[in-house]
């Protein structure tokens, strides 16, 4: 079976990128520590136990458990949002179409024994649009236990995302596993084909899902319900303008908070040099 690339810290961020554009996808062993994997599975917990099947079907699985609205739920999962290397990827692969990103959805997941192998897709056709040559996301998928082969390991179809559109996985396409241990992080592409793999353990495995995307594009989930104002009031102020407490240039801004905008959140500086580019030649 194909493998994806595995690094170890410290990480070369050219590096992940090189592997990260050619592959679509690389993992990262031992990105967090264990004690943090252990806080965060256990105030995802409850919520698991009590709503987490509430988004079960065909689609999502009937043995898988979902939640979103993470922040809400997790205080310590914060770190996780804005882990350096995935804002370093976020910020090569993103920037180049957009003033800013934002978090579009944050899902935890936990795929119980029994569970069969979910279809593959990829997060970008949420948007139901592609534009060659653009990612339109990038999903950071943290292993909060471990990933063994048996438990149901993300998969993933390497190069995927360079397919041509309209293309769509055979069974003659190699599939990779995302075997990993707790603390790793999966970085993939929106467009790179993936999917949940069956669980055939004993015991389930639990993951954080966060996507980033353009930030002109509207958010997958909608974090201004998802999470209360008063958490994110609290939260550190590169988090809550990547939930999307920020405009992006002209669209989004609010009159009363002018004075916490960014210079990047301007679009004049992209407006004026595609005016300079296309300038109809002096008569």
């Amino acid at each position: 079976m194909t493998e994806i690339i595995t690094l170890r810290p410290p990480f070369d961020q050219d590096a992940v990128l090189k592997c990260l554009k050619r592959d679509g996808a690389i993992i990262l062993r031992d990105a967090i520590g264990s004690e943090l994997c252990a806080k965060v599975a256990a105030e995802l917990r409850p919520h698991f136990d009590r709503e987490g099947d509430r988004s079960m079907s065909e689609f999502n699985g009937y043995q898988t458990l979902r939640l979103a609205s993470v922040l809400a739920r997790s205080p310590s999962s914060a770190p996780l949002f804005t882990h350096d290397v995935t804002i370093a990827m976020a910020d090569a692969c993103l920037k180049e179409h957009c003033l800013n990103y934002r978090i579009g959805s944050s899902t935890a997941i936990e795929i119980w024994p029994g569970e069969s192998t979910q279809m593959l897709h990829r997060d970008a056709h949420c948007y139901h649009v592609e534009i060659p040559g653009m990612e339109l996301q990038i999903s950071a998928l943290w292993a909060l236990t471990d990933f063994t082969a048996e438990n149901g390991p993300t998969q993933l179809v390497p190069g995927s995302h360079l397919w041509e559109a309209g293309r769509q996985p055979t069974p003659e396409d190699p599939v990779a596993e995302a075997v990993m241990p707790a603390g790793s992080l999966l970085l993939y592409l929106g467009n790179t084909w993936h999917g949940g793999g069956a669980n055939r353990a004993k015991g389930p495995r639990m993951a954080l899902v966060n996507t980033y995307s353009l930030g002109w594009l509207r958010q997958e989930e909608n974090m201004y319900l998802s999470i209360p104002r008063a958490v994110a009031d609290g939260l550190p102020d590169d988090l809550r303008r990547l939930i999307g407490y920020q405009p992006h240039g002209l669209v989004g801004w609010f009159p009363d908070h002018q004075d916490e905008w960014n210079e990047d959140d301007f679009v004049e500086p992209m407006v004026i040099a595609a005016a300079r580019q296309h300038k109809p030649a002096a008569e």
